[in-house]
């Protein structure tokens, strides 16, 4: 079986802050961040980089010019949508760890296109919330999804145990 891997896929981010904790996250997770241009900033802008700080050496980052390019680019995997529109609860769905998963997050203020929701009900998912509210931050997103995936998969490669600094727990 091939090891598993995550992506994380940003269709057009718009806010710089978000992305830099997108990546910090992706960082410490080992997850692969593809970023879909036209984006709202520049990746030199000083609040991308705050925010990702000095984590932007371990990061396994490609940029694309559209979606089209994304997906001529990366034609196998598994592709989850993550929108306010999905039917499917995220944490309801087993990602496989035999292929490459894509979680495919839309730009902050509209999200991802409907034509792609609609030709891909199936893998369009959504994290619970009060339908009172438009949605979660797009960082705060990311997170949630990615942790779910790596709980599934039983965290690999990371430490899940920690140790103390002036004292030890034994």
């Amino acid at each position: 079986m091939q090891k598993s891997q995550m992506n994380i896929v940003l269709v057009e981010p718009q806010i710089p802050q978000n992305t830099g904790n997108i990546s910090r996250t992706c960082a410490v997770t080992g997850a692969r961040l593809h970023l879909v241009e036209p984006m709202g900033f520049t990746v030199t802008d000083k609040h991308l980089k705050r925010a990702g700080l000095d984590y932007w050496d371990k990061l396994d980052l490609t940029y694309y010019s559209d979606l089209d390019d994304f997906f001529a680019k990366n034609p196998d995997g598994f592709f989850y949508y993550f929108t306010t529109k999905g039917r499917h609860v995220h944490s309801d769905v087993v990602y496989p760890a035999d292929k490459p998963i894509y979680l495919v997050f839309g730009r902050e203020d509209r999200g991802l296109d409907e034509a792609l929701l609609h030709d891909n009900p199936e893998t369009c998912v959504r994290i619970p919330m009060r339908n009172t509210l438009r949605s979660l931050n797009l960082s705060n997103s990311v997170a949630i999804a990615a942790y779910e995936v790596l709980r599934q998969w039983g965290y690999p490669d990371l430490s899940t145990e920690g140790n103390l600094t002036k004292f030890t727990w034994e």
